[in-house]
């Protein structure tokens, strides 16, 4: 059955609770660390993806991979650079940090498709760049003279550069006729995830415990939502899934708050308002321009 715009809605803001959690989940973790951490969720995520994808997509889904193209496999890089960096760090800043600068990958695309596609990047876009970058300089600068984490925020740093060539990747794909399956490339992303983490993963720490935490990120929190994100996408329009996709930043911080006593710091608190505000009245005056 066909979404209805209502229910695409509501199943957007189950997809960003589900991403959400991540954050607060790792802080219950035992043993396992950094790179091993990556690595099982991003190997569980595969095992998800194995069963759910025929029921997407229907069996013959696999076959069609090998014809996907070079795109197809792009974006499967695209996705193993954004899951590899945003649990690497995670482990190393906090969830706030981590959040708040992955909400930047709106403004990178922007960027990037000016960059590499020639798409024009209207003014109020422009501004928006601008205001998001002064809130991401206030928050790193604060770390540096406050002895913060700056190497977790710049790796979190790359997951929206990953994301924006992600979607950089599919753009000119489809401006030439081919389109990019992207819950496919979800998978090869998870498999090349797995792969490139195993040898830093190893030896092996995780417990039992940390082990049915990560399996259920790699289930719930990665493998269902982002394949009813890709169903989302059909219906919802591009600014609607922008700003419905700011949600995951408001969730995050509160769970991780409410269930690993994680505050923000005033300077995250302040730069982070300056990134989302930036974001949410650049996608509402598009969204309302469009109208």
């Amino acid at each position: 059955m066909r979404l209805t715009h209502n229910r695409a809605v509501l199943l957007m803001v189950a997809v960003t609770l589900m991403w959400s959690i991540a954050g607060v989940v790792t802080r219950h973790l035992e043993q396992a660390r950094s790179f091993e951490v990556t690595f099982w969720r991003s190997f569980f995520t595969v095992l998800s993806l194995l069963v759910i994808l025929p029921l997407f997509l229907g069996r013959g889904v696999f076959s069609r991979m090998r014809s996907g193209g070079s795109a197809l496999w792009i974006s499967g890089v695209c996705w193993s650079g954004m899951f590899t960096f945003f649990m690497l760090a995670i482990t190393l800043t906090s969830v706030a940090n981590v959040l708040i600068t992955m909400a930047l990958g709106p403004l990178f695309t922007a960027l990037a498709a000016r960059l590499f596609i020639g798409h024009r990047i209207a003014l109020r876009t422009w501004v928006a760049i601008v205001v998001a970058g002064g809130g991401i300089a206030y928050m790193y600068g604060s770390q540096i003279t406050q002895g913060g984490s700056l190497l977790g925020t710049l790796v979190a740093l790359c997951v929206p550069i990953s994301g924006a060539a992600n979607w950089t990747v599919t753009q000119h794909s489809h401006a030439q006729g081919h389109d990019v399956d992207l819950i496919p490339a979800v998978l090869i992303g998870a498999v090349l995830s797995s792969l490139v983490t195993l040898p830093m993963a190893l030896p092996f720490q995780a417990s039992a415990h940390d082990l049915v935490l990560l399996a259920g990120l790699g289930l719930v929190q990665l493998a269902i939502p982002c394949a009813l994100a890709v169903l989302c996408t059909r219906v919802l329009k591009a600014p609607e899934v922008a700003l419905l996709g700011l949600l995951e930043v408001i969730f995050g911080i509160l769970l991780a708050w409410v269930g690993a006593g994680e505050v923000p710091g005033p300077n995250v608190l302040l730069g982070g308002t300056l990134v989302i505000g930036a974001l949410a009245v650049n996608e509402l005056i598009g969204w309302r321009n469009r109208a």
